[in-house]
């Protein structure tokens, strides 16, 4: 964690890799590999600063993260292995989108490192009520990314064209041409009030910032190479929020 999630609006008409060429038991270990170091470190940046593990918003936080992504990632590995092991993917190919994912993640770390001092010196009180309206909220999100993924056979989360992909114009991408980055924005600015922090909301509006930077870049690459994504654009108005940008 953070997932930087790629909601790049491909699909294949047919697979270039299938299930057969996959090494599952590969794919198996680095799955496991990855949602133990993210329990792991999601703990150590919410409780040390916390000082305490009495700290009973972050535990339904990871709750309601890891939970949902260990049911949607046993989902993939059975029915989707390609996808699943498009998602374990994580370095960027071109310096510019590298360059936003390292500042993506200094402001992660600032939505997740924030709510912990905040505990710690009691700089804010979020009421019981909003803490779990806030949980919804992040839940929903992330079934928005859920529901990409079901639509996107090729969400990989990083920017790269394949010549067998097409424009996918279904279901969220008929509203938005990005709603994994949508879903993004909605659990993650949701996050701080989840943890109970009201201070930690600033840190993570700059996270309007990062996606703007990453969506602009990323589309311009999808112009240039993805065929129809041209014409896409001029069908569906809005990048990221309907009616706004």
């Amino acid at each position: 964690m953070p997932p930087w999630e790629k909601p790049l609006m491909l699909e294949h008409d047919q697979d270039s890799r299938t299930r057969s060429q996959i090494d599952l038991a590969r794919l198996k270990k680095t799955v496991a590999v990855r949602v133990v170091s993210a329990f792991v470190i999601m703990g150590l940046i919410f409780f040390l600063p916390a000082g305490t593990l009495r700290y009973w918003q972050a535990w339904v936080y990871m709750t309601i993260l890891l939970v949902p992504m260990l049911f949607v990632m046993a989902w993939l590995f059975r029915n989707n292995p390609e996808l699943l092991e498009r998602r374990m993917k994580a370095r960027e190919r071109e310096r510019r989108q590298r360059n936003i994912q390292m500042i993506g993640s200094l402001v992660f770390l600032g939505i997740y490192l924030l709510p912990g001092l905040d505990r710690r010196f009691g700089w804010s009180s979020v009421p019981l009520a909003v803490v779990m309206i806030a949980d919804l909220i992040v839940l929903a999100g992330y079934g928005l990314i859920v529901l990409v993924f079901r639509e996107n056979r090729y969400a990989s989360r990083i920017v790269e064209v394949d010549a067998t992909q097409k424009v996918i114009t279904t279901s969220p991408y008929a509203l938005v041409r990005h709603p994994m980055y949508a879903g993004v924005l909605i659990m993650y600015l949701s996050s701080p009030l989840a943890l109970g922090s009201y201070w930690a909301v600033l840190p993570a509006l700059p996270l309007i910032l990062v996606l703007v930077a990453r969506i602009k870049d990323e589309e311009k690459v999808l112009t240039e190479k993805l065929a129809g994504y041209r014409e896409y654009k001029q069908r569906v108005r809005y990048r990221l929020i309907p009616g706004v940008w």
